[in-house]
Parts: structure tokens; C-alpha cells; sequence
């Protein structure tokens, strides 16, 4: 564990912590408020979750050769929680949008 220093983990374990703790909220105000798109936020960070959990096994084990293949799952995952995170802004974005109200008559439309 010579790699990196004492406050680089500090900073890396906290991150991934805050990371679970985030998922865990969102996850929590999307049964809270029942909407689902909420829901694909939390599914959408799990990527990038397993991105720094590969990030940081790879430098717990210092760097260690035949642990390469991670930095290529760290990288791909990346890559997936970007889109995925993007599609799930896209959804909440979407899903926020206003619909019009059919129970309104036409004169009550007018008005609002």
C-alpha cells in the first residue's frame, strides 16, 4: 500500500463512501416522491461506483501487474457511468416536464 499517501486514501475511501451514501439517498427520495426516474439516477451511478472501487483494489494491491485488467474495467465503467448517468439526467429531466392537465376545462386554461 506504499503507493499512494495516507491522505490520497483518505480522499479515495471517502469518495466512494460518499458515493454509496449518495446512491443510497437518491434511492431513498425516489420511493419518497414515487418517481421512478429518480430511481435510475441511483441504478445510473453504479458504474462509476465500480470504477473507483477498481481504482482503489488496483492501488491497494500496489499496482500490482497482473491486476492490469482493472485499470481497463476502471476505465470502461467510466465510460458506461458517464452515459448511464446522462441517460438517467436525461429521464429525470424528462419526466419533470409539465403535462398538461386534462381535467382543466378550456376556460380554466385560458386563466392559468
Amino acid at each position: 500500500m506504499h503507493v499512494l499517501s495516507i491522505p490520497t486514501w483518505i480522499i479515495h475511501i471517502s469518495s466512494v463512501i460518499e458515493w454509496i451514501a449518495a446512491i443510497w439517498l437518491i434511492w431513498t427520495y425516489s420511493r419518497v416522491s414515487r418517481n421512478p426516474a429518480w430511481r435510475a439516477l441511483a441504478f445510473g451511478m453504479l458504474p462509476s461506483l465500480i470504477s473507483a472501487m477498481s481504482a482503489c483494489t488496483w492501488h491497494f494491491f500496489d499496482n500490482a501487474p497482473h491486476l492490469e485488467w482493472l485499470v481497463t474495467l476502471q476505465a470502461t465503467m467510466t465510460v458506461v457511468g458517464n452515459i448511464t448517468l446522462c441517460l438517467a439526467g436525461w429521464w429525470i429531466w424528462r419526466s419533470a416536464k409539465v403535462k398538461p392537465n386534462k381535467s382543466v376545462g378550456a376556460q380554466d386554461a385560458n386563466q392559468i
